[in-house]
């Protein structure tokens, strides 16, 4: 069996905690009813061991194991710099 790991890309809103950034993911998806393209956003809390990434960053978030209450995900690499 191969482990399925859960990767997302988005912007890095918010860089205020130490050692935890803010990512805000956006998905386009179609309106079920009325077919329109409608944007969803959700926020994660991401682990950055070395505050290396600042507002604006886009960056590539990883699902891994409970590091704490709200976060369970890790800030894996930099896409693109603010």
């Amino acid at each position: 069996m191969t482990k399925v790991v859960r990767t997302l890309v988005g912007k890095v809103i918010s860089d205020a905690r130490d050692k935890t950034v803010s990512v805000l993911i956006e998905r386009r998806v179609k309106h079920p009813l009325y077919g329109k393209i409608v944007k969803k956003f959700a926020k994660y809390q991401a682990h950055d061991e070395q505050n290396q990434y600042k507002i604006g960053d886009l960056v590539t978030i990883v699902e891994t194991k409970p590091i704490s209450k709200s976060k369970n995900w890790l800030v894996q690499s930099k896409v693109e710099k603010a």
